[in-house]
């Protein structure tokens, strides 16, 4: 069973910056994208960044040229650098990962727990 874990989360001031981390666990032939989503109270769950196993990557409009996402395939983990961070950025931020636990499956989607990010005005 694959798990996947963040970390980094937490309080900052307007302006700061957070480095999220998300580490995935457990038995797995491939991976091949990963992503973070964000899901602020009342809104929709959407995609912040994702970056493919080629190391192909996509972000949100709101987070272009702010975001940085990168992973570590050898460790099997993936970071969102989140700098020039606003209040409106603030939201539990979900790690995602779509990959094949065997070469005889179907692509299949995990998350991860969320972790917070509250970014003060």
């Amino acid at each position: 069973q694959v798990q996947l874990v963040e970390s980094g989360g937490g309080l900052v001031q307007a302006g700061g910056s957070l480095r999220l981390s998300c580490a995935a666990s457990g038995s797995m032939f491939s991976i091949n994208v990963m992503a973070w989503y964000r899901q602020a109270p009342g809104e929709q769950r959407e995609l912040v960044a994702g970056i493919t196993s080629g190391d192909s990557t996509n972000y949100a409009d709101s987070v272009k040229g702010r975001f940085t996402i990168s992973r570590d395939i050898a460790k099997n983990t993936v970071y969102l650098q989140m700098n020039s961070l606003k209040p409106e950025d603030t939201a539990v931020y979900y790690c995602a990962a779509r990959g094949r636990p065997t070469p005889w499956d179907n692509p299949r989607d995990y998350w991860g727990q969320g972790t917070q990010v509250t970014v003060s005005s």
